[in-house]
């Protein structure tokens, strides 16, 4: 069997293959994925909302927004290691990140609102068209998931997040790399390489899904399955905030 590689960290190889299971009878579906994933992203929205609403009317936001980033990526990186925990697990990270998603996208959209008054609504859209057009592409083979295809994802995802992390600790020390945050031409051109390499590591995780599923991984997987996509799709949605928020900038 070809071997699975994803751009994304929660989707690798060795996370389905040590857990593969070989009772058909109680294993992973990609239906069950994408029911786990519906009820992930319903639970998202109830934080999100919630979040949204306590900026509207002037709450303090910022420990909503810690909890939510922090909380997150703890529980996110305990799923990685304990995929077993992944039925607990998955449902609280989904709650968490509602919670950063809903402030952060109020704040956009009160930051944006003369300039782009529907730029929130705009990622959203956005957002969304992406993962249908890739799902599309995936499931019409337009784009394949070969090896070498994999490969140069899941380089191109490791770049950007260690340039993300340099750029984040030389901010501590004061040094600000400029374009990541203004409209600039260079600023732009990153943003949309960034939005690219988001969008094509959704064919990387269809493909995994699948190909899991197909495989018979354990039940347990089809949670930890909607997780890797929901930790895709909230990347992809944060980078297209950003592309917007920038060419906004420009006007």
């Amino acid at each position: 069997m070809e071997l699975f590689k994803s751009g994304n960290p929660t989707l690798t190889e060795k996370s389905f293959r040590d857990t593969a299971a070989f009772d058909y009878d109680n294993a992973m579906t990609i239906r069950g994925t994408v029911n786990k994933f519906g009820f992930m992203f319903l639970m998202l929205m109830g934080t999100a909302y919630y979040s949204w609403k306590e900026f509207a009317h002037g709450g303090n936001v910022q420990p909503l927004i810690l909890t939510g980033a922090l909380g997150g990526l703890v529980v996110a990186l305990v799923i990685v290691f304990k995929k077993q925990w992944s039925p607990y697990l998955a449902p609280l990270y989904a709650l968490l990140e509602g919670l950063f998603l809903g402030a952060v996208s109020a704040y956009y959209n009160e930051a944006f609102a003369a300039k782009a008054p529907n730029i929130v609504m705009n990622a959203v859209g956005l957002t969304f068209g992406t993962v249908i057009a890739m799902y599309l592409l995936y499931s019409s083979r337009v784009i394949q998931a070969t090896q070498k295809f994999k490969a140069v994802i899941f380089t191109a995802t490791a770049g950007i997040a260690i340039f993300y992390l340099i750029s984040f600790v030389l901010r501590m020390f004061g040094v600000q790399m400029a374009f990541l945050h203004e409209g600039s031409a260079m600023g732009i051109g990153f943003s949309l390489i960034v939005v690219a390499v988001a969008a094509l590591n959704l064919i990387l995780d269809f493909d995994m899904i699948e190909q899991s599923a197909q495989a018979g991984a354990p039940k347990y997987m089809e949670w930890y399955g909607a997780f890797g996509l929901m930790v895709t799709i909230v990347w992809l949605y944060l980078e297209i905030l950003r592309l917007l928020s920038k060419l906004s900038s420009r006007k």
